[in-house]
């Protein structure tokens, strides 16, 4: 089978096409034909680090996708064979991702896709979809499961509403019922926003975002779904809404923080900080669970329709799946691994 490898860290010109045996699965385990093997920034950063080293002679990245299962191991029914699944945290704490044409898993981490949900949906989901459902489910007032009507009569502010975890969040929001207003920086992303179902778009470059976000929550934001907390902290402050949490899921504008101690403490605020690999597994599962349930019901499309545009690459042209990610495509990165 053909499988992407990189046996050292560095750009996207480490990753090289390698033939390797196809894989037996063991005990609990599954073996799933990957169609589609999803990009995401942890992806690339995660092939950057490391010193020049990596943790196996050969690493396949990638942590999401979609396939097929072709075959299980014990202690797994072989009921399981031929089952369309969704595939999540393939390449954590291992050294094989979904960018190959066969991968081994627990059988918990390959998800059944409800049935007439798309492969494309399938490996869109997993780390942007679980991110966002951890963001939505931290908050002290809020449900630790999501579900139709759950986050009925709340705000929820979503910080770069064209991202993938924005997209995600802007959609799970709008299932659970919450009011979502999302934040952007240019006018072709507020109509992604618009597209993924958020109620209102603030362009936070052309105006006084602080003031329009009041405008339409007058009481403030109950959760903020927030991509850059060093950036934003001023505004989070401004529209926050007594007793509201700052769910925090990336570093991208830096490493250090400053905030109004005393004027979040006289609203009972909270920062939560989220990083999806490391919650507990009773929160994965219930993530899982939740993200198949908005998934089954419609509630989780993709393309540029749906607010969230596909960039597609076939399995020897990883590297450039990666570069587009690295490089800020806006949209979903996809690669083609088998039809």
């Amino acid at each position: 089978m053909k499988a992407i490898v990189y046996s050292e860290a560095g750009g996207p010109e480490v990753l090289r096409v390698v033939d390797r045996p196809i894989p037996d699965p063991g005990s609990g385990e599954v073996r799933v034909r990957v169609q589609v093997s999803g990009v995401n920034p942890t992806d690339w950063k995660a092939r950057r680090a490391g010193g020049g080293r990596v943790a196996y002679p050969e690493y396949v990245p990638n942590q999401d996708g979609a396939g097929v299962i072709d075959a299980v191991g014990e202690a797994v029914s072989a009921a399981r064979i031929g089952e369309p699944v969704w595939l999540w945290e393939a390449a954590w704490l291992r050294s094989d991702g979904t960018a190959q044409e066969y991968v081994i898993l627990p059988q918990r981490q390959a998800v059944p896709l409800p049935e007439g949900v798309s492969a494309d949906v399938g490996a869109s989901l997993g780390i942007p979809a679980l991110t966002a459902h951890r963001c939505l489910t931290v908050s002290e007032g809020g449900r630790r499961a999501l579900a139709a009507s759950t986050l009925g009569g709340q705000t929820v502010l979503v910080a770069g509403g064209a991202g993938a975890v924005g997209h995600a969040s802007i959609q799970l929001a709008r299932w659970a019922g919450a009011r979502v207003i999302a934040t952007v920086s240019s006018d072709e992303k507020a109509v992604f926003a618009r597209a993924a179902g958020a109620d209102h778009v603030v362009n936070y470059r052309s105006g006084d975002a602080a003031e329009e976000i009041r405008g339409i929550a007058r009481e403030g934001a109950d959760v903020v779904v927030e991509v850059a907390p060093a950036a934003n902290a001023a505004l989070d402050e401004a529209v926050l809404a007594p007793g509201g949490t700052v769910a925090v899921y990336a570093t991208d504008d830096g490493e250090e923080l400053e905030l109004s101690v005393g004027e979040l403490m006289d609203r009972n605020a909270r920062y939560q900080f989220v990083l999806v690999y490391t919650v507990s597994d009773a929160a994965k599962d219930q993530a899982v669970a939740d993200v198949t349930a908005a998934a089954e019901d419609g509630a989780l499309p993709v393309g540029e329709d749906a607010g969230l545009p596909l960039h597609r690459f076939p399995l020897e042209e990883t590297a450039q799946a990666h570069a587009a990610v690295e490089g800020g495509a806006v949209g979903k990165v996809l690669i083609d691994v088998s039809s």
